[in-house]
């Protein structure tokens, strides 16, 4: 199976006089699973949204495979974006959303799950919030994009669904590079391959999670 790579460089962003991102660099490539650390406000969700184009960078190099990506339109083809925000209609059914999302030819993988056969056959509006999380990351996992970026997944789901989600990025990292960025630390430390800490504005690659305390971001005693 080739690899896939996503080149992310240059990138700046300024909120008035306030330097939110500065000359950030990443590199993702197929198998990757990249944690994406920082306190609140250290830009991480905004440099999600300007990867995947919906946000505007005052200067931004996107690259998929060293091409250069310069139309919002051809990075959705290439790269899956799960937002904060639910984005599947309440009025739609399960399996409508899912008939919009999925390949003919994955589908009957995508309904081999026990958690989506609990609730396939109701409405949007019908399903638990935690139901609708894990419905919206299997549908952005499962999609025929290259790479995925995970705004706080794990938000309103249990610990059981948790695990299935993990279960997910992990399968489907065989085939795709994923950014994930979460609230719950302890998962995506545990999860990732590589581990990026946001901090002043400055994306930092660390060599190992014990750099974490180094930097700051976490006390000696959680390892």
């Amino acid at each position: 199976m080739k690899k896939h790579i996503l080149e992310v460089d240059s990138v700046q962003k300024r909120y008035d006089t306030q330097s939110i991102l500065s000359d950030v660099y990443l590199k993702c490539e197929t198998n990757d699973i990249i944690g994406l650390l920082g306190r609140n406000g250290s830009g991480k969700s905004t440099l999600l949204k300007i990867i995947f184009g919906i946000e505007a960078a005052d200067f931004k190099f996107v690259r998929i495979d060293g091409v250069v990506k310069t139309k919002t339109s051809d990075l959705f083809n290439e790269i899956s974006y799960l937002s904060q925000d639910n984005f599947i209609p309440n009025q739609f059914s399960v399996k409508k959303a899912i008939s919009l999302s999925i390949n003919s030819l994955q589908m009957e993988d995508f309904y081999n799950d026990e958690m989506i056969e609990s609730f396939i056959n109701r409405k949007i509006s019908q399903l638990s919030g935690g139901e609708l999380r894990y419905l919206e990351i299997k549908l952005v996992l499962c999609n025929s994009s290259k790479f995925v970026l995970l705004d706080e997944p794990y938000n309103g789901l249990s610990p059981l669904m948790i695990e299935k989600v993990n279960t997910l990025i992990k399968v489907n990292a065989k085939q795709k590079g994923i950014l994930i960025t979460d609230h719950n630390y302890e998962n995506v430390i545990s999860l990732s391959t590589k581990l990026m800490l946001m901090k002043d504005g400055k994306a930092h690659h660390l060599k190992c999670k014990e750099e974490l305390v180094s930097k700051g971001y976490l006390n000696a005693d959680f390892f």
